[in-house]
């Protein structure tokens, strides 16, 4: 497949030239190098990838692109990824969106971001097939037909990446979640 991909607006948000056969994601994180490494991975899975630089970035392209799926890194320039997040719910036609975090974060940031809806998590570091996986998951999230939010997809490395399905207060990875 091809990585060359297209301006969209004035920013530096782009569009793969891919078919993107299961659905298309929008990459939101201030790291090119972030972007450009999770568009690969996803672009060679058979997904259209758009990028964004920052929360504020994100919210404009959402509304010309209507992706299905948004990864958001936390701590980014402008709007940072939860208070997107929170700015994604609010609307009506993103409120179901889904939206996963792709951050090095804090367990506090996994409770803010459950908090204001996020469907998963994946801690970078990360392992390309985890991305992979949690995407696939978020998609699948997506295209129920049922009216409730089901679900948490989360994910810390080395495989973990899928549903959380209750809230444990544990010591599950990242001390949060099991």
């Amino acid at each position: 497949m091809s990585g060359k991909g297209g301006r969209v607006g004035g920013g530096v948000a782009t569009l793969g030239d891919v078919s993107g056969a299961f659905g298309r994601v929008l990459v939101v994180d201030d790291s090119e190098v972030i972007r450009q490494l999770i568009r690969v991975n996803l672009e060679l899975e058979g997904f259209q990838v758009v990028t964004a630089a920052d929360g504020a970035e994100c919210l404009e392209v959402v509304r010309r692109v209507r992706p299905d799926v948004v990864t958001l890194d936390v701590v980014m320039p402008r709007l940072d990824g939860l208070r997107t997040a929170a700015r994604l719910r609010a609307v009506p036609e993103t409120a179901r969106l889904p939206i996963a975090i792709v951050s090095a974060c804090t367990p506090a940031d996994l409770d803010r971001g459950a908090s204001v809806g996020v469907d998963g998590y994946l801690a970078k570091p990360f392992d390309p097939a985890d991305l992979v996986a949690l995407v696939h998951r978020l998609m699948a999230l997506r295209d129920r037909a049922e009216g409730a939010r089901e679900g948490y997809a989360y994910g810390f490395g080395d495989g973990a990446a899928g549903f959380r399905s209750r809230r444990t207060g544990g010591n599950g990875p990242g001390g949060a979640y099991s």
